[in-house]
């Protein structure tokens, strides 16, 4: 039977990280993970951890600038894109976290690919180091226009070509569906490379009892893959009681 973390950069977001963290274990997820903690007190999050025994599945690489949607494949911001995986990896040594999700930026062309693959090079074997994966993760062009990485073909030639085993590929089902569909025979081509499998209905990102996706089958085709982590629920709830969302996860419990 699958199961679950909650994504808390989109599930009680109104609550600190440590409280988003309790709550979470209060509806039965199995796990947490989360986007930009690096405002949050570490040692309030390992506490929560701690106190509810879920563990951190992953953090992003900050964003940059507004208007940025991360710095790795950006030539121009390579330092900062640097000292953005260094503070992403410290945070996830700090709190366990096992994956650090590289954010790609907005950019193209072959200097852009370039500076990816240097730059999850680098994160990759400092990440190594820690026992930790590198995520990569193709984004729509309807929430994400002209960002870097929008392919997942694209994605799997830039992890070949960065030759680290340690660098994965964040198979978020929302995008994935949006980018490609088939998605039962995309998971199962691609199962070789996924780190972390992430969902939400499409086309309105909600919870994943509605939308033209059938995430019950997806979840029986995952498990039957073989596949034991958690799958992330990165979805917009309807209402700020996330609570009234979780119909979906009942069955699971």
């Amino acid at each position: 039977m699958p199961r679950f973390s909650a994504n808390l950069g989109f599930l009680w977001t109104e609550t600190s990280l440590s409280d988003g963290i309790r709550a979470a274990a209060a509806a039965g997820f199995h796990a947490v993970e989360c986007h930009f903690p690096y405002a949050e007190p570490e040692a309030e999050v390992i506490q929560a951890l701690a106190d509810t025994g879920l563990s951190m599945l992953s953090v992003n690489t900050v964003r940059g600038a507004e208007g940025q949607n991360g710095l790795a494949a950006v030539p121009a911001s390579q330092d900062e894109a640097r000292q953005a995986i260094d503070q992403a990896l410290s945070t996830a040594e700090a709190i366990d976290a096992a994956h650090i999700h590289i954010m790609a930026g907005i950019a193209s062309g072959q200097a852009a690919e370039d500076c990816f693959i240097g730059n999850l090079i680098y994160g990759a074997q400092a990440a190594a180091a820690l026992n930790k994966t590198i995520l990569i993760e193709p984004l729509n062009p309807y929430d994400a226009p002209d960002y870097f990485l929008s392919d997942i073909h694209q994605a799997r030639a830039i992890i070949d070509a960065a030759n680290q085993p340690n660098i994965k590929l964040m198979f978020d089902m929302y995008h994935m569906q949006i980018l490609h569909g088939n998605l039962t025979r995309l998971l199962e081509t691609h199962l070789d490379i996924i780190g972390h499998i992430q969902f939400a209905s499409v086309p309105d990102r909600g919870a994943p009892d509605r939308g033209e996706v059938n995430f019950a089958h997806l979840f029986e085709v995952i498990d039957r893959c073989g596949w034991t982590q958690p799958l992330g629920a990165e979805y917009k709830p309807a209402t700020s009681h996330v609570e009234d969302s979780l119909g979906w996860l009942q069955p699971y419990i």
